[in-house]
């Protein structure tokens, strides 16, 4: 891969290890956290580091040096907050302001599959119907907003449920208060699979594009979990079969494009 100047704008459970893979790919990267006492891990990784946070507004003692990239990747959710289909839009005003600004002409935006509503079908990126949660709202109006930006090209990943490492399914079921629908499919991704899909964008100059990227083969909620909870050694969850509404997502688009899996099935990933 040609070296590129990348930075990223959310060096968190995914941002950081991402950053670190394309330092050790030779890329020049630029890491941002709103957290002042997580620069110095970024710097020990051979990150230039930054503080920036949007609230909406960004930060006013923000470095512009940070934009000064050819690409810029995306990687921070909407907050959980009521007022989340007002308020994550005004955040990409002011950073879209910056990166007209700027000398990035190509934009990766990590967003999530929760912009589709509950079809009870398989959706692909041509599914245009509006999610029921605000946050999903929220972020449908923000990939608009990129998309509709003529000064760089935005490229979106709506990424399924992430999962790997730390991120155990003993921690998903202990929150979970209610059954759960066992003949639900899941729609999962490993870690490891959503870096790889970052590089294999910038590697193939996949611009201009919307992808959707979970595991192509999608167990039901008992399955995944049973299989889980055998490997864990943690108690199953309940479950309950009623008449449910689901969706399965498609990422025939980016398969397409010569991407293969590390984890077609994210019960092979386990146990993480």
């Amino acid at each position: 891969m040609a070296q590129r100047t990348i930075s990223i704008l959310g060096c968190g459970w995914l941002g950081m290890p991402l950053a670190k893979f394309l330092v050790r790919t030779n890329h020049q990267v630029k890491g941002s956290t709103p957290t002042e006492s997580k620069l110095d891990s970024l710097k020990e990784s051979g990150i230039k580091a930054y503080k920036i946070f949007l609230n909406p507004n960004i930060n006013d003692d923000f470095q512009k040096e940070f934009f000064n990239s050819e690409i810029l990747i995306i990687n921070f959710p909407p907050k959980r907050r009521d007022d989340i289909e007002d308020f994550h839009p005004k955040q990409f005003h002011s950073l879209i302001e910056q990166i007209n600004n700027s000398t990035i002409t190509k934009v990766i935006f990590i967003s999530s599959t929760s912009v589709y509503a509950n079809l009870n079908r398989e959706v692909t990126e041509e599914d245009h119907q509006m999610p029921e949660k605000a946050s999903g709202k929220a972020l449908r109006k923000v990939e608009q907003m990129l998309c509709s930006e003529s000064k760089f090209s935005t490229t979106i990943i709506r990424f399924g449920g992430l999962i790997g490492y730390d991120r155990k399914p003993g921690r998903f079921l202990s929150k979970m208060k209610t059954a759960i629908e066992g003949k639900s499919p899941v729609n999962l991704l490993h870690q490891d699979d959503c870096i790889n899909i970052i590089s294999h964008v910038i590697e193939n100059n996949l611009w201009g594009e919307v992808y959707n990227a979970c595991c192509p083969e999608h167990p039901t909620k008992k399955d995944f979990y049973e299989k889980a909870a055998a490997i864990g050694g943690f108690s199953l969850p309940n479950f309950k079969h009623s008449k449910n509404t689901f969706k399965i997502i498609s990422c025939e688009k980016l398969i397409n494009t010569g991407f293969s899996f590390k984890y077609a099935n994210p019960i092979d990933a386990l146990p993480f």
